[in-house]
């Protein structure tokens, strides 16, 4: 008997180009792929033309898919013997719940593969020309989420100021668009006024914007430019490579 088996899969930040490999052999043997909003429809078009697709959207600010439903979903899928492939946006490991996913399949007695794929927050500023880290700039990288889980305090901003102050890391947010004035103010605690900033929305897609400021105008140019889910907003001074005296806010596909 065949044993039953999960795969997830990183799609990594939209453009089809980006997939691994093995992300792609994966897509194309699937039987059945379970689908996040943020995965492009260019990626799914990979999966065989006889493969089930099923979309369980997950996707900051708008009704989603509850979790245990998708798992219930997966866990079925593998025990009718199918070759079952979850598709994720990004990474399954970074802000993707792939490990929730892989905590309750294996509970249940079904294998699991993960498939890496290129994470937004390091595809967003390879798209700029900017690194996450530099020399110079920045001894490391925090990735971090803006969005707490209901009934959480969240990210304390404070404290990661101060040591993203003291450290020179940049810092990587996830799911902050909504919540950018309060992250600013908070971050402002530890981090100077003009610490530079970018905001990359769509990473990777030909409808990528981003705007190029400092973390005292943070809210404002989003407001102003009109940028929103799904964006990565990266802080530090890796930035300050980017024009600042003009903001950037065009539409353009990625070199």
């Amino acid at each position: 008997m065949k044993p039953c088996k999960v795969t997830l899969v990183g799609a990594g930040p939209g453009d089809p180009e980006l997939l691994t490999l093995k992300a792609l052999k994966a897509i194309q043997l699937a039987t059945v792929l379970f689908v996040d909003d943020l995965v492009s429809d260019e990626i799914v078009a990979f999966a065989a033309s006889s493969a089930r697709i099923v979309y369980v959207g997950k996707r900051g600010g708008c009704k989603s898919t509850p979790q245990a439903f998708i798992e219930k979903l997966m866990l079925m899928a593998a025990r009718e013997g199918e070759n079952v492939v979850r598709l994720k946006g990004g990474d399954p490991f970074i802000f993707g719940r792939g490990g929730e996913e892989v905590e309750h399949l294996q509970a249940a007695g079904v294998q699991v593969e993960v498939v890496n794929g290129i994470t937004a927050g390091l595809a967003a500023v390879t798209s700029l020309g900017v690194p996450l880290t530099h020399r110079q700039h920045a001894h490391g990288v925090v990735f971090v989420t803006g969005h707490a889980k209901p009934g959480d305090a969240g990210t304390d901003w404070r404290a990661l100021a101060a040591t993203a102050h003291s450290a020179r890391l940049t810092l990587g947010i996830y799911m902050g668009v909504s919540g950018a004035e309060r992250i600013q103010n908070e971050l402002l605690s530890g981090l100077p006024a003009s610490t530079p900033v970018a905001v990359i929305q769509n990473a990777s897609l030909p409808s990528q914007r981003h705007i190029a400021t400092t973390l005292g105008m943070l809210a404002a140019d989003i407001a102003q430019f009109g940028l929103a889910s799904p964006s990565v907003i990266v802080v530090g001074d890796v930035i300050s490579g980017l024009a600042q005296t003009a903001l950037h806010c065009e539409a353009r596909r990625s070199a």
